[in-house]
């Protein structure tokens, strides 16, 4: 049932004898809002969304670079962290660099949003899988009737009903994207970092498009109203099926048990079919449509640690704006490496001049003045970071290139959701 809304036609094709209906009714029975609905389904009462596993996920902080917004972030941003897991990095470091903890840079450049009122859904093709359910619980239901054992063929129509009507209803909800359609004119680019413990994710765009990731949320519109009777009255239905299968198939005869039995073990694989089919990713590919991101252009980079990482992400987000006042370098560094020793205060202050630097050839230099009050080992410490630091700029300037190149592109038309699974 939680799929209903992801495939194209699915809610058309719910017409089998389908097991669970008792923990379907009582999960989604919390929808409907009102005393009544509440004394037979008690619980909180989600947004639609929430209750689909479509919302209610925390995403990661978001900084941006030059508004200097700083937020936590809701279930889009947390797909992007998803969807950026799921890609193969490239290496971009020498064996030069020392390796302590591997982290990654993903890159996604968000296309000009423009329709957020209709999200697309996956091809039928999975959900016409559905007519081998549906076609076993027809052909079972119709040999109890042959053998007359009428009380088998009255449970295994019940369930097809139940399960097909409440297929339909849930399924009518349309699903889409709100966030927020304006912004304030003179706004900056919404450039920024969605940061996590180990990985970090660049997004490049417009302060408008980049809201929809970090303030946007989907939403499913379900009729009803706020009550949401219909969802209601299904669950009602759903659990009286699973009442009166449970008291009255013992009193079917043998064949006609068998034939219940088989049809809810067809309906089972094909439930647990639709269940591997891991409803983040087919999330996460519907987004990239409503973005206008095409899953080739989000470019993720593997990198030997959590200093070339902060220099590698700082170098993609002032690439361009290397001028600008109201780029901060060493606040984004310290987004990665906050520690406040003399070394890494002087290692972030050097690297910052390089970020705020127009000059392509980035080179660190460190006077022996700046260097006074440091002993042996801090000096030889500081060596080793400001050494992965040039390492992590000159692996920026070989894939400069291609970040720039698409980056270019003001809208990417995506590619089928379909092509995830």
């Amino acid at each position: 049932m939680a799929t209903v809304h992801l495939y194209r036609g699915r809610r058309w094709l719910g017409w089998y004898n389908s097991p669970g209906s008792y923990e379907v009714a009582k999960r989604y029975g919390q929808l409907a809002n009102s005393r009544l609905w509440d004394g037979l389904f008690p619980g909180p009462n989600p947004e639609p969304a929430e209750a689909f596993g479509l919302d209610g996920k925390s995403g990661p902080r978001y900084v941006a670079s030059l508004s200097g917004t700083d937020m936590a972030t809701g279930h889009l941003a947390y797909l992007a962290i998803q969807i950026s897991r799921e890609l193969e990095g490239v290496a971009v470091q020498g064996e030069r660099s020392t390796e302590t903890l591997p982290a990654a840079v993903t890159v996604i450049p968000v296309g000009d949003v423009r329709d957020m009122h209709r999200v697309g859904m996956m091809s039928s093709r999975h959900a016409l899988l559905a007519t081998i359910p549906i076609t076993i619980s027809i052909a079972t239901c119709f040999s109890c009737a042959i053998v007359n054992d009428w009380l088998a063929f009255s449970l295994i129509l019940l369930g097809i009903i139940s399960s097909g009507i409440s297929c339909f209803v849930i399924g009518t909800a349309r699903l889409h994207l709100r966030a927020p359609k304006t912004v304030t004119p003179g706004v900056p680019p919404g450039d920024g970092l969605l940061l996590t413990p180990r990985d970090v994710v660049v997004l490049k765009g417009s302060e408008k498009d980049v809201n929809v990731i970090t303030k946007g949320h989907f939403e499913l519109d379900m009729h009803g109203g706020k009550e949401y009777r219909n969802v209601g009255l299904c669950s009602l239905l759903l659990l009286a099926q699973f009442m009166l299968q449970l008291l009255l198939i013992p009193q079917a005869t043998l064949f006609g048990q068998v034939m219940f039995l088989s049809s809810l073990a067809v309906s089972w694989a094909y439930n647990s079919f639709l269940s591997s089919l891991e409803s983040e990713k087919i999330q996460g590919g519907l987004f990239c449509q409503v973005l206008q991101v095409e899953e080739d252009s989000i470019q993720k980079y593997c990198l030997h640690n959590r200093r070339s990482q902060a220099v590698f992400a700082c170098s993609i987000l002032s690439d361009g704006i290397e001028t600008d006042d109201d780029f901060d370098a060493e606040r984004m560094l310290s987004l990665f490496v906050p520690n406040k020793t003399r070394v890494w205060n002087l290692w972030r202050k050097k690297v910052a001049a390089q970020l705020k630097s127009a000059r392509p050839d980035k080179r660190i230099r460190v006077t022996a003045k700046e260097k006074e009050g440091l002993d042996e080992e801090q000096r030889e410490l500081l060596e080793t970071f400001l050494n992965d630091a040039q390492l992590a700029f000159e692996a920026y300037r070989k894939c400069a290139g291609d970040l720039r190149s698409i980056r270019s592109f003001p809208t990417l038309e995506a590619k089928d959701a379909a092509s995830i699974v």
